[in-house]
């Protein structure tokens, strides 16, 4: 424990917390009654209470470098167009976390990483926090995709992240399994590849390949259809990266939305 930066070594152990990845989907989930909603309340209400969370969101993305925002006070962001007033008024007032966020900096050594002020929390984080954690009490702070690097490489800076885990930091990846935006059909049956993406997916995850997750999943060829981009592939790698051997997986929200986005989520406890 003495290699750990000292913000965190002054913090005292706690039992090792989960890591969850939430398949996040529709920005209105955040305001509407569904299925993905009461899931992630339930979830929420069944965690140990975290001292903090880390978010890796696939809509923090940067190029060249991996940020990690060190503010006091996040701002609510809502990058997306063409929806309801409603969603654009949503606010998730949580602290940030500059402490814990600073020594997450200095904890990775094989990459380096970089603070920022700027961000703040996207949709990706508080359209499953408000309904995971409603009262916005537990201090939240991101970090960024950087997508100049590969999915080996994003698994590799992960692990380095799994300390955290022991001094009360929930690591939250947000994203899709499957999503591709120029494919949803609403109302239709998943495609044959989304299927296809998703089984092998879970699979390597129940036999606890995660290695696999960063290193063969990307080359199969449903690939290119379950994600023509990367960002919503990669908050996945982030909490198989930090597992334990003694943990459990259970996934959840095991389902297909419009045909091409699948909501299927899964936690390590």
């Amino acid at each position: 424990m003495s290699a750990l930066p000292a913000a965190l070594a002054d913090l005292p152990a706690t039992p090792r917390m989960p890591a969850v990845f939430i398949g996040h989907g529709n920005p209105m989930y955040a305001i509407q009654d569904t299925q993905y909603g009461r899931a992630w309340r339930a979830l929420g209400e069944s965690l140990p209470a975290p001292r903090a969370i880390l978010v890796v969101s696939a809509h923090w993305m940067t190029q060249g470098a991996t940020m990690v925002h060190i503010g006091a006070k996040p701002k609510t962001i809502h990058d997306f167009g063409g929806f309801p007033r409603e969603l654009f008024r949503q606010q998730y007032p949580a602290p940030g976390a500059p402490d814990i966020a600073k020594a997450t900096i200095e904890l990775v050594r094989l990459s380096h990483l970089e603070p920022d002020e700027r961000w703040g929390l996207d949709h990706g984080a508080w359209s499953v926090l408000l309904h995971m954690f409603p009262k916005a009490d537990v201090p939240v702070f991101q970090l960024s995709l950087d997508l100049s690097r590969s999915p080996a490489e994003h698994f590799a800076l992960a692990q380095e992240l799994k300390p955290l885990r022991e001094r009360g930091v929930l690591i939250i990846g947000s994203g899709n399994v499957v999503h591709n935006l120029m494919a949803v059909a609403p109302g239709a049956p998943p495609y044959d590849w989304a299927l296809d993406f998703d089984t092998r997916l879970t699979q390597m995850i129940e036999t606890r390949d995660f290695k696999a997750v960063a290193e063969t999943a990307p080359r199969l060829p449903s690939a290119r259809f379950a994600h023509p981009t990367p960002e919503h592939f990669l908050p996945a790698l982030y909490p198989l990266a930090v597992a334990d051997p003694k943990d459990q997986v259970g996934f959840f929200n095991a389902s297909f939305d419009m045909a091409s986005l699948s909501m299927r989520s899964f936690t390590l406890s």
